[in-house]
């Protein structure tokens, strides 16, 4: 099967910038990782990205823009355009134009016991910004198909798997944290198993910037002063989230701080980081067996309280917890990579979710094709 060379990006319930990566893929098992780029949101950026949310909460049918949310949407899209251009002026020049992106967009609001979900950006615009074919809207039609329409990163994920040294290893899981964890279960035949797990980073960026007036605790460097405060971690893990099993997905916003009131500064930051790592372990309960070795993705490998967590809470289950970087993939980039083969898969009608993933009724693909008008 021929393979494509696309963008993929991402920018993901963190707020904190666009994420790129270049792939080429045949969208089944060629996966040729390219370069990758992270183009940063400024503070007052992500202010109104938040802003964004709360307004977001007012939309009953998904094609609805309040207040300033279709202004919000233009301006993400621009950025977006924007940064495809410094990425193709700079990392992947070496790697030549490319055929097509991904586009994920900003999810403002995700309620999929509505079938609701949200995210900013014009994929139309952006294909007459950079002049490239855009693939979009990917969750769409898996909830049309009563999916949950996340996580949508699993398919890559299998692949990946099938392609790591480590193959050898399965069952593998990969973890990604972002605002929110997801992990995929990858069995050594089938498809994969996945579902959201609880919050990431968002709760800890949250605290920080209430209590601190930061956007987020960089190397866990407040955590470091603080222990953890096991009540509160016991009450977040009996929420009624986590004893459904999967498919399940959550919303930015299902998760508050309410548990984690009266903390000291220090001790709020390194429970929640507690809080995370528990979730992604406790996810184990629902899963067809035991993992044997655990690769984490995302920004929340780089706090080493969420990292030292998953490493003792594998080992005490006879698994391996290792960073993306000891596989050799790029953490920082999975999704971005992701997206861009969502979006080959998208091009050939092949499946994006599986009713193991999202709960769909039947492999389902997906996404809206827009080509850049002449």
């Amino acid at each position: 099967m021929a393979t494509i060379c696309a963008i993929g990006l991402m920018s993901g319930t963190s707020m904190d910038g666009i994420d790129l990566a270049m792939l080429r893929t045949d969208g089944v098992d060629i996966v040729e990782r390219g370069p990758g780029l992270f183009v940063p949101y400024e503070a007052d950026f992500r202010r109104r990205i938040e802003q964004g949310l709360e307004t977001a909460k007012e939309i009953a049918q998904r094609g609805e823009r309040p207040g300033d949310l279709a202004a919000l949407e233009q301006e993400i899209t621009r950025r977006h355009a924007e940064a495809v251009k410094i990425f193709l002026d700079g990392e992947a020049k070496s790697w030549g134009k490319p055929e097509l992106v991904g586009f994920h967009g900003q999810t403002v609001l995700h309620r999929p016991q509505q079938a609701l979900t949200v995210q900013l950006g014009d994929g139309q615009r952006l294909a007459d910004l950079t002049g490239l074919p855009v693939v979009f809207d990917m969750r769409a039609e898996d909830m049309r198909h009563g999916g949950q329409g996340a996580p949508l990163v699993p398919a890559y994920h299998a692949a990946l798997a099938r392609s790591l040294p480590q193959a050898g290893r399965f069952p593998v899981v990969f973890v990604n944290i972002g605002g929110i964890s997801n992990i995929t279960f990858v069995p050594q035949e089938g498809d994969p198993v996945a579902f959201d797990t609880g919050p990431g980073n968002a709760l800890i960026d949250q605290w920080v910037a209430r209590e601190a007036g930061i956007p987020f605790d960089a190397d866990g460097a407040i955590a470091s002063e603080g222990g953890v405060v096991a009540e509160v971690v016991a009450r977040y893990l009996e929420k009624p989230f986590f004893d459904r099993p999967g498919p399940k997905s959550l919303d930015r916003g299902d998760f508050t701080l309410a548990e984690a009131d009266g903390l000291e500064l220090a001790d709020g930051a390194r429970t929640l980081a507690a809080v995370s790592a528990a979730a992604i372990l406790k996810s184990v309960e629902h899963l067809p067996h035991k993992p044997t070795l655990w690769i984490v993705c995302g920004g929340g490998r780089k706090n080493p309280h969420i990292m030292h967590d998953l490493k003792a809470g594998a080992a005490a289950a006879g698994a391996e917890a290792i960073p993306a970087e000891e596989a050799g993939l790029d953490g920082d980039a999975t999704e971005a990579e992701a997206w861009a083969y969502l979006a080959v898969r998208s091009l050939k009608k092949l499946p994006l979710t599986f009713p193991t993933t999202t709960g769909c009724e039947k492999p389902v693909s997906g996404g809206v094709l827009a080509k850049p008008l002449p």
